[in-house]
């Protein structure tokens, strides 16, 4: 097996830019989706569209948001740390705990952070104010991002598409459910990315100027799958969307059932199309920020 020393300056650099890429991106979401009247309209008929079908899917998208508390979440952090130490890896334990410590702290003070105008296009949930981001997709999301960062390399792909999928399900949940609007899903998906990103650069610095990595390890068939189905999702999600803006802004409880579809499934591939880009960034440099060569 061929092995070289990582390149940890350019790597460091794009972990820079991911980072500032993503927070440009979730400022763009929550100043759309929260301070405008098209984007709260959007997000309105993207809910009002999930009690399309929703008593078939209500039972399964409620054991999926159920399984996610405190003490889940504890549990699967001491996993992923138990992990991280079993391999070695003290430096990737302590920084995959703090990932998703961080994430999860920081879309709590975001949520409750952040003010959310009211241009009367919601008043049913006027009186929760606002919830971006969506704190179950966070927890969902942080656990993979951590899972990816900890899982040794022969498992890391399907442990990868296994988390990312869990992630992005659990997204699609809080919409269906009715819990979140799409914008909080994508919003906390962004969060986590940015302090993957940070976790990243962490991992950098603690590492060994002697560290190697295998080429064989990069993964890049499997993050270009993930990165290529985000793209094309993201793109049926702008589509749906842009067919909706066209539309008169009529209170969405007074749309039919065509325009009501397009706004929840739309908003759902749009969210699932967001977790897999945010994942097939991380896969596509995991192995420079974990390499199976310590020094």
């Amino acid at each position: 097996m061929r092995v070289r020393a990582t390149a940890r300056g350019w790597t460091a650099v794009w972990l820079v830019v991911l980072a500032l890429a993503q927070v440009a991106a979730f400022l763009a979401v929550w100043k759309l989706a929260v301070h405008t009247f098209l984007g709260q309209w959007l997000d309105t008929v993207a809910l009002t569209g999930n009690k399309i079908g929703q008593s078939r899917i209500e039972g399964p998208m409620d054991h999926v948001l159920n399984a996610m508390s405190v003490v889940s979440l504890l549990a699967a952090t001491a996993v992923i740390g138990f992990i991280a130490l079993i391999r070695g890896r003290v430096a990737l334990a302590i920084t995959a705990t703090l990932l998703i410590a961080g994430a999860n702290v920081t879309t709590q003070l975001l949520k409750y952070g952040l003010a959310r105008p009211d241009f009367g296009v919601d008043p049913q949930r006027a009186f929760v104010g606002n919830s971006l981001p969506s704190g179950h997709t966070t927890v969902a999301a942080s656990v993979a991002m951590a899972l990816m960062l900890v899982l040794p390399p022969k498992v890391r792909v399907l442990g990868a598409y296994l988390a990312a999928g869990y992630a992005a399900i659990a997204g699609v949940a809080t919409l269906s459910a009715g819990w979140h609007r799409p914008s909080d899903a994508v919003a906390a998906y962004l969060v986590v990315g940015v302090w993957t990103a940070l976790a990243g650069l962490l991992l950098l610095i603690t590492q060994r100027e002697q560290a190697e990595v295998a080429p064989e390890d990069a993964h890049r068939k499997a993050a270009a799958v993930l990165g290529v189905a985000g793209v094309l999702a993201l793109c049926v999600s702008a589509l749906a969307l842009a067919w909706l803006v066209d539309l008169p802004r009529v209170a969405p409880e007074a749309l039919t059932r065509r325009p009501l579809l397009a706004g929840y499934a739309g908003s759902a591939a749009g969210i699932v199309g967001a977790m897999a880009v945010v994942a097939a960034l991380v896969l596509a440099v995991v192995h420079r920020l974990v390499p199976r060569y310590k020094g």
